[in-house]
C-alpha cells in the first residue's frame, strides 16, 4: 500500500524558507517526496538555500519575492501558471519578531508586523487557494505560535498576529472545505532559531522556558517537520481548521 504520508508527485511552496522553521519544514516536505519551492526575500540566501537543497537530492527551486509586496506575491503565481507548476501545499511560515513594550510602541512597527505575519498568510494563501480550488483539492499550513493562545509582555504585534493566524486558518476552513482544500495551523513552542538567539543567550530566560516546558528543553527546528508533513499528506484529508501545538508539552500544563 502507498502510505498516506507519500507526497510524491507534489509541489510545495513554504515562505520565509531559506533558513530556520522554514527551511526545516520544507526540508522535511522534500524527504516525504514533494518537491520545493523555496521563498524569501534576499535572493543570495534563498540561491543558497536552494543550492544546498539540490545537493542533499531533493527536487527544489527558489521563488525571490517579498510576502509583503502584494503585487509581487500575485506576479510570482502568474509566473508558475505560465510554467504550468501547480502548488498542492502551501505553508504559510514567513514572519519577524519585534519586541517593545506597548506603551513605547510605534504604529508602524505595529503594522509592520502584522503586514509580515498575518496579512501575507491571507494573501498568499488567497493566490494559493484560487487555483487549489479550480483543481479540487489543496492544504494550506498557516504557522502560528503559542501566542495564538497567551500573551506575552513586549511583543503585543506578534501575539496579535498569531491570533489571528489562529482565525485565519479556522476562516479558510469555512470557506474552502467544499472545495477540497484543508487548512490548519502549527503553533510552535520556543524553538532554537536565529530569532530567538538573544533569548538562547540570556541565563534568565533559557532557565524559564526549560522549567516552564513538560520536555524540559527548547525544541529543534526539525521537530516540526513531522507535523508539517502529516498535514500536507491526505493522512489529514478529513482534518481542517485545526491548530497544532508543536511545543513539548508548554502550553498544556501550568
Amino acid at each position: 500500500m502507498t502510505s498516506p504520508f507519500d507526497l510524491s508527485g507534489r509541489t510545495a511552496l513554504v515562505t520565509g524558507s531559506s533558513r530556520g522553521l522554514g527551511r526545516a519544514m520544507a526540508e522535511g516536505l522534500a524527504a516525504a517526496g514533494a518537491s520545493i519551492i523555496l521563498n524569501g526575500a534576499d535572493a543570495g540566501r534563498l540561491s543558497d538555500a536552494v543550492a544546498a537543497m539540490t545537493a542533499a537530492g531533493h527536487t527544489a527551486r527558489g521563488l525571490n519575492f517579498d510576502v509583503t509586496d502584494e503585487q509581487a506575491v500575485v506576479a510570482a503565481f502568474a509566473a508558475l501558471d505560465a510554467e504550468g507548476i501547480a502548488v498542492d501545499i502551501l505553508v504559510n511560515n514567513a514572519g519577524i519578531q519585534f519586541r517593545k513594550p506597548m506603551l513605547e510602541l510605534e504604529t508602524a512597527d505595529w503594522r509592520r508586523v502584522l503586514d509580515t505575519n498575518l496579512t501575507s498568510a491571507f494573501v498568499v494563501g488567497r493566490e494559493a487557494a484560487r487555483r487549489m480550488a479550480k483543481r479540487g483539492h489543496g492544504k494550506v499550513i498557516n504557522i502560528g505560535s503559542l501566542t495564538s493562545e497567551l500573551a506575552r509582555a513586549t511583543v503585543a504585534p506578534y501575539t496579535v498576529a498569531k491570533g489571528g493566524i489562529k482565525m485565519l486558518t479556522r476562516a479558510m476552513a469555512a470557506e474552502w472545505g467544499e472545495l477540497g482544500i484543508q487548512a490548519n495551523a502549527i503553533g510552535p513552542g520556543y524553538m532554537l532559531t536565529d530569532m530567538n538567539q538573544a533569548l538562547i543567550d540570556n541565563p534568565t530566560f533559557d532557565a524559564w522556558v526549560k522549567g516552564r516546558t513538560p520536555a524540559r528543553r527548547w525544541g529543534r527546528p526539525d521537530e516540526l517537520a513531522g507535523t508539517c508533513v502529516y498535514l500536507a499528506s491526505s493522512a489529514s484529508d478529513y482534518v481542517s481548521g485545526q491548530i497544532i501545538y508543536v511545543d513539548g508539552g508548554m502550553i498544556s500544563v501550568l
